[in-house]
């Protein structure tokens, strides 16, 4: 047995199909439709997947000299992605734009719009070494700590309690 039979919303019955046109239905899809817009208009992911972090989805790799930024972008190339670096934070920025008519769709899931995810990095950045490479649908940020950052952590000894 398929597991998608076993969900009502997905089997092609004929209440299914009635739903579907349920006047009610249309108007509550449509209210989604637009908050979904309207949040992606004002720079923000749509509502559906705030709670999961933004997009894009990111990997942050805290080595002892550097850091690196692994962040899932597929469908867009390195022209459609913005890097900046600013005051601690760095900024991924873009747009990913539809590319099909939209007249005939009756669900959209996948992002499209415009993006920013801003990540704090919480150390001094070697900025003038700072690398960006985009392969295969992922950008792979490299920011070097300084010197400095490099040797803020300190080893804390832990004592037993006896």
């Amino acid at each position: 047995m398929n597991m998608t039979s076993l969900i009502p919303w997905n089997r092609r019955s004929p209440t299914a199909w009635a739903a579907e046109r349920d006047p009610f239905t249309l108007l509550h899809n449509e209210i989604n439709r637009l908050f979904d817009t309207a949040s992606r208009e004002l720079g923000g992911a749509p509502l559906a997947l705030d709670g999961f972090g933004g997009w894009p989805r990111v990997d942050v790799t805290d080595a002892e000299d550097h850091l690196r930024i692994d962040a899932e972008v597929p469908g867009l190339t390195e022209k459609d992605v913005e890097v900046t670096l600013k005051d601690g934070v760095l900024t991924l920025s873009g747009e990913r734009k539809v590319e099909h008519d939209d007249s005939d769709r009756r669900v959209s899931e996948r992002f499209v719009g415009r993006f920013a995810r801003q990540i704090p990095l919480g150390y001094e950045i070697d900025e003038d070494n700072v690398t960006a490479r985009f392969a295969n649908g992922e950008l792979t940020v490299t920011l070097p700590k300084t010197a400095q950052a490099q040797n803020q952590a300190k080893r804390i000894e832990i004592q037993s309690a006896a």
